[in-house]
């Protein structure tokens, strides 16, 4: 039976295998990708970097703002900045979280534009 997913004439392309393998990243590279798509892949933590996107909020304000509790959102914050998503920085007692730089609010903007075009 034919493959419906394959050329007509079931022949390599050489010049063209040779190019996407030289822009194949290395595994450890694709896995830490991997890894950092798949905090994207909670909603939680979606919604803790949009609140996050234009304020910087302690987590009293994110888990009142979500309807969470204070230990949740320390949880999911935590891995979030493990990631580099967030960073904080102290004020007096508080501690205020804000998104680590423009690339998590493109990665956002895009993400968004993507799902709704």
């Amino acid at each position: 039976m034919k493959d419906p997913y394959c050329c007509e004439v079931n022949e390599t392309h050489p010049e063209k295998i040779a190019q996407a393998k030289r822009r194949l990243p290395d595994d450890d590279t694709l896995f830490a990708l991997a890894d950092l798509y798949k905090l994207f892949g909670d909603s939680t933590r979606l919604r803790i970097l949009y609140v996050l996107f234009d304020a910087e909020l302690c987590v009293c304000d994110i888990a009142e703002l979500l309807g969470m509790t204070v230990s949740a959102i320390s949880h999911q914050l935590r891995l979030l900045k493990q990631a580099a998503l967030v960073k904080f920085r102290k004020s007096g007692k508080s501690v205020l979280y804000s998104l680590a730089d423009s690339h998590v609010q493109t990665i956002l903007a895009q993400g968004m534009e993507h799902i709704t075009e």
